[in-house]
Order: C-alpha cells, then structure tokens, then sequence
C-alpha cells in the first residue's frame, strides 16, 4: 500500500532498536475539520463553549492501494477506512517525538 502523509509534520516510521524505516515529508496544506461552537453559559464570568468537529475540508477522495496518515481530528471527523493516525511515539531524551512505530485507526 502506499502511504501519503498529510500531516503538517513529517513522520518517521522506527523499529524498536531505533532504526528508520521509513520516513514522509509533512504536507504544506493538511486537511483541516472544521470546528462548530455553541455558547454553553459560563462559570465565574467566563463562557464556556460547546465546540464540535464538522465537515473536513481538504482531504482527497479514497484511492484504491494508498492509505492517507491524518491528524486524530481528522481521521476521527471524517471515519474512513483509508485514514490512519501514527501510533506508538518515540521520544528523545527532552520529550520531543522523533517517530512512532506503527500507525492506528479510530
């Protein structure tokens, strides 16, 4: 399967020993779900929102053979079987995610 990152960050795939296997380019132009919001009332003078996810916009049609990696908003607005999210971060030693080791669906 081909896989094509629209992420706006680039993801690198890493076997448990630290070994690159793979790595995409992050997209310059993500697909985004757009965000609804309703007022809910407020608490001690600050409102408080009701915010949901909505259409997303941006995302290609499903293609035969390619799986598309999204951010979790996207993949979980859009709930198809072609999107999957990275899975497993790995993180240097200042917490910062250098790769995943596998990828997920929601």
């Amino acid at each position: 399967m081909k896989l094509i990152n629209l992420t706006p960050h680039p993801v690198t795939f890493v076997t448990e020993d630290g070994a690159v296997i793979l790595e995409l380019p992050g997209c310059p132009n993500p697909p985004r779900a757009r965000e609804t919001r309703e007022t809910h009332g407020e608490i001690n003078g600050i409102p408080v929102n009701r915010v949901a996810m909505g259409e997303v916009q941006g995302l290609p049609e499903p293609q035969l053979g390619v799986g598309y990696i999204v951010s979790r908003i996207v993949a979980e607005a859009a709930r198809r079987s072609d999107l999957y999210i990275p899975d497993q971060t790995v993180r240097d030693e200042q917490g910062r995610i250098i790769g995943c080791r596998a990828l997920a669906q929601v």
